[in-house]
């Protein structure tokens, strides 16, 4: 006998009590683009708030990269004024995106920076976002293909703290294919953006080429696959992370301030560092640049081989540079960790 599939709000209602997303009169700011995921998330949970007990406030932000990009915010707006839902939109000027660095990076720090900033004006505690499943899978493939550890391996959170709030996913165990099934059951038409199929984008290189590919020739199940190959990472990088970070605290102090060139630094013990499994010595010094630096975007394996040589086989004074103006020096009894200050310009 076939078990009857689960809608997507039961789905959505495991993963909230899975992953403990919600609690009762949580203020949720939900990021809606007007595309399937999001509208299908804000439909969902407010479906579910009367239950929950929760008050949502809908955020659009026009990146304005393509023509007739205000026509999804109109369609978001429509959509908060029909749900009866607060709502908070912005622009973003377009030569934000001229500046160095991918695209598809920017445009996801841009709308970070609008969701702080409306959560901050609207006093909501959490903020919901549409990632799912496939989304999920493709994180999988474009890291392991650009090189990644256990940490970029788990990918997506469900579940993630960044400052004073909490970023939830309450559609990550959802596949594209249940969403878009909901909303045509439902008659909900919602925006098509023409730029998720070029393929000048790298994710979408992974979504219209490769997992096909991999699903017709290899796994069917490729997607599944990959998405709990993501939550088996992000649960055992969660361990490592709690003993590291221990080890982190007791090898750590700070950088004796006499001449040195530096804004900030600290030094760890160089014989207790060497003692360490080397999973636990990488996610310390991980855990130490992210302290120099704020976060460890850009650091890559080639870099943590430099810095495994420099403890090992590299004479004392040694020194190992890594992106952001950051440092590695090796001396008599400790590694010390600092950020340089940036160069003095001229004045002509």
């Amino acid at each position: 006998m076939r078990l009857a599939k689960a809608s997507l709000v039961e789905k959505v209602r495991e993963a909230i009590k899975k992953y403990d997303l919600l609690r009762r009169n949580d203020k949720v700011l939900v990021g809606v683009s007007g595309g399937p995921d999001s509208v299908a998330l804000i439909l969902v949970l407010d479906s579910l708030k009367m239950e929950l007990g929760l008050k949502l406030h809908i955020a659009h932000l026009d990146h304005q990269l393509r023509r007739g990009s205000y026509r999804d915010r109109e369609f978001v707006e429509s959509l908060a004024q029909r749900l009866n839902i607060p709502f908070t939109t912005a622009k973003i000027n377009p030569q934000r995106f001229s500046k160095k660095g991918s695209i598809e990076e920017i445009a996801r720090q841009e709308r970070l920076n609008f969701l702080f900033a409306v959560a901050k004006n609207t006093g909501v505690n959490k903020i919901a976002l549409g990632h799912n499943q496939d989304d999920q899978s493709e994180t999988v493939l474009m890291r392991l293909i650009r090189g990644s550890g256990l940490s970029g391996l788990g990918s997506i959170l469900p579940r993630r703290r960044i400052s004073k709030w909490t970023i939830i996913r309450p559609l990550i165990d959802t596949s594209r294919e249940d969403i878009e099934s909901y909303l045509k059951r439902r008659r909900i038409r919602t925006c098509v953006d023409s730029s998720n199929k070029d393929i000048v984008y790298f994710r979408n290189r992974i979504r219209n080429r490769l997992i096909p590919a991999l699903i017709k020739d290899y796994n069917p199940n490729i997607k599944e696959v990959l998405a709990n190959l993501a939550q088996i990472a992000a649960c055992d990088y969660d361990y490592l992370k709690g003993i590291s970070l221990k080890a982190f605290n007791r090898l750590k102090k700070p950088m004796i301030r006499n001449k040195g060139n530096f804004v900030r630094g600290m030094r760890l013990n160089l014989n207790k560092l060497s003692r360490l499994h080397p999973a636990i010595q990488r996610s310390v010094l991980r855990h130490s640049i992210a302290d120099i630096k704020g976060t460890t975007r850009r650091l890559s394996f080639r870099h943590m081989k430099e810095i495994e040589d420099l403890i090992l086989c590299r004479p004392i004074n040694s020194i190992v540079d890594l992106p952001q103006r950051v440092s590695v020096l090796k001396n008599n009894k400790y590694l010390c960790i600092y950020q340089r200050r940036p160069p003095r310009v001229s004045k002509s």
